[in-house]
């Protein structure tokens, strides 16, 4: 029988130990800080009932989905007719009841839903775990990625907008990012620039093109307006809106004014004039918090303020965002639970952090201390040593005996071991071990005491 060689699924990637102990660094970072500011760990399964997810993310996000196949003899219930269509859908939803996750949002409604009897309003949560999109997998775009999330739902103070600005800041510093900015916008605000020039019905075009400002330019941009059915009139009290300029409250004073016939669009210069408030009374500690018009984000399904967060430092895509959203559990029956939530693009920051040498030098170890020996004698010898450092949370490792020393020493220098202790005949008969910095290559002879006294 041919050997079969080993792959894993297109889209999806091994980490290795090295890769795991930073991904965990920014994880567990983050996760601090979601704890900080009272926001509580759940979990959803990986798999979900179809009938949760489908008809939830539009016609497009259906189709990437992953289907689970019935166990058992999927097709013994599948009406004969069905098979012989050849219309793959026909059976799809009688031979396949459960899917993978798509993404964390649907699935923490129908949680919140599920248990609203057992949760306490408001109910702050945060998830990481991983989602699977059947997407054409490409450079930096898989079929399975971590998504780390917070969400508040049940209160529609926007205390907690400020917040998710302030969780922002506070995670991204701790992780070593020095030139950062948050982009607000709302979703009121762009529904009253769309009132103003009486293109309400027009709104997505409006934003999809003013979205791309950064990409394609103001011409790009006024190009594609005309080219959706906008009249130059429209672009010339548009074109100062977009290409709002000066301090976030220049430009608030400036949107007031354009926006004065727009009772919504008033509205939404309100709330952010009110997160800015909140943050001058908790300033930031790295972050720039900037008023950007040309933030649109998934438009359709925010329906206040809007997040995007972007490094400065490297040439990346955002690596953060979120909004408000008025009706999350209103697809599972329960309405007018508003809720508001930010996503961390884990992935993204890694890379971030990766290129800008950020993580720490404990990110590449594990084992801090390796024992090596000569032989059995050295091997038993070792063993209270061994435990001495891990009762002290001292993560350490005893050599099996019977190997040559030479070979101990490369395999601690293959881990990134900063330390090691080395014990033979000479040393049992002492008491002083052979204690090497690997690094500057300095060796000491240290009591077992000692030695556990420098890791405390």
């Amino acid at each position: 029988m041919a050997s079969i060689k080993p792959s894993v699924p297109k889209g999806t990637r091994d980490f290795s130990p090295t890769e795991m102990v930073k991904r965990n660094y920014i994880f567990d970072t983050i996760k601090s800080v979601f704890r900080k500011y009272g926001y509580q760990q759940i979990e959803t399964p990986t798999m979900e009932n179809s009938s949760t997810l489908l008809g939830k993310y539009g016609e497009e996000g259906d189709k990437l989905i992953f289907k689970i196949l019935n166990s058992g003899d999927y097709l013994a219930k599948v009406n004969p007719e069905k098979l012989t269509s050849l219309n793959s859908n026909a059976v799809a939803s009688d031979i396949s009841e459960k899917a993978l996750r798509y993404d964390l949002t649907v699935p923490f409604a129908r949680y919140v839903v599920q248990h609203q009897n057992e949760i306490t309003f408001p109910f702050k949560r945060f998830q990481v775990q991983p989602v699977w999109r059947a997407d054409r997998p490409q450079r930096g775009r898989y079929r399975e990625f971590y998504q780390c999330d917070a969400d508040v739902v049940g209160s529609d103070s926007l205390l907690n907008e400020a917040e998710f600005v302030m969780i922002y800041d506070e995670a991204l510093s701790k992780l070593g990012l020095q030139d950062f900015s948050i982009k607000i916008n709302n979703r009121k605000i762009l529904s009253g620039i769309a009132q103003i020039i009486d293109k309400a019905d027009n709104i997505i075009d409006l934003t999809v093109a003013i979205d791309k400002l950064d990409k394609i330019g103001l011409d790009g941009v006024i190009k594609e307006l005309l080219e959706r059915g906008f009249t130059e009139a429209d672009i010339d009290k548009i074109k100062p809106v977009i290409l709002l300029e000066g301090s976030n409250t220049e430009k608030l004073q400036s949107l007031r004014q354009a926006l004065a016939s727009s009772e919504v669009g008033l509205k939404g210069c309100d709330e952010i004039e009110t997160v800015f408030g909140y943050i001058e009374k908790c300033p930031l500690q790295t972050a720039k918090l900037e008023l950007d018009i040309t933030l649109a984000r998934g438009l359709n399904y925010y329906t206040g303020a809007i997040f995007e967060v972007k490094t400065n430092e490297v040439a990346m895509g955002s690596i953060g965002g979120g909004g408000r959203y008025d009706d999350l559990t209103g697809m599972f029956g329960l309405k007018g639970l508003t809720g508001v939530g930010i996503s961390f693009g884990a992935d993204r920051i890694y890379d971030v952090l990766e290129e800008l040498n950020l993580f720490p030098a404990a990110a590449n170890q594990s084992t801090r201390v390796l024992i090596c020996n000569f032989d059995k004698e050295g091997e038993l010898y070792g063993l209270p040593l061994l435990q001495q450092l891990r009762r002290q949370n001292i993560n350490a490792e005893l050599y099996p005996a019977g190997a040559k020393i030479k070979k101990q020493m490369e395999y601690a220098n293959n881990k990134n071991i900063p330390y090691t202790v080395v014990i033979g005949s000479e040393e049992i008969q002492s008491g002083l071990l052979a204690f090497k910095n690997m690094e500057t290559g300095e060796q000491e002879k240290l009591s077992a005491e000692d030695i556990v006294k420098r890791f405390v």
